[in-house]
């Protein structure tokens, strides 16, 4: 999406989820599906936020856990753990998130630019900031928080 042409009643229409404390949001287009945990089966020599892989209807899908992606504690998954599946240059890859909030449509005009470092993320996986009531959601960049090196081992595994 062209920020610099973005209009003022544009809504951005996005999947919200939690990690930790923050919340984040990612554009509901870029979605497939989201799926309770399954049985994730361990991939030996996989990159340390890989957290190994699923069989998804006959598909094998490489999990992601986000958590250590940013440099977090794992956490051990509970009822309201939840895997983004999502697609990222035609391949399709599924993100452990803590919990999935809610479906949101909020005006492109309340976005900001993220400032540097927006909690603890470097900004360069971040497209912006929504300002919501009492509450910040960062909205990332999914398709540049796994670098084509990643996307590259994420094809071997």
């Amino acid at each position: 999406m062209d920020h610099s042409q973005k209009k003022d009643d544009e809504l951005l229409q996005l999947v919200t989820f939690s990690i930790g404390e923050e919340e984040f949001g990612v554009d509901i287009l870029k979605v497939q599906e989201i799926i309770r945990t399954m049985e994730i089966t361990k991939v030996p020599r996989a990159q340390e936020f890989v957290e190994g892989v699923i069989n998804l209807r006959g598909k094998v899908i490489p999990i992601i856990d986000l958590r250590r992606r940013f440099g977090l504690h794992s956490k051990e998954h509970d009822k309201h753990t939840r895997i983004i599946v999502i697609e990222i240059n035609n391949m399709i890859v599924g993100f452990v998130v803590d919990s999935v909030s809610e479906v949101l449509r909020i005006p492109a005009s309340t976005v900001e630019p993220p400032p540097p470092v927006v909690a603890g993320l470097e900004s360069e996986y971040i497209n912006g900031v929504g300002k919501l009531h009492d509450r910040l959601l960062i909205l990332l960049d999914l398709d540049k928080l796994l670098s084509s090196a990643d996307l590259e081992a994420l094809a071997q595994v």
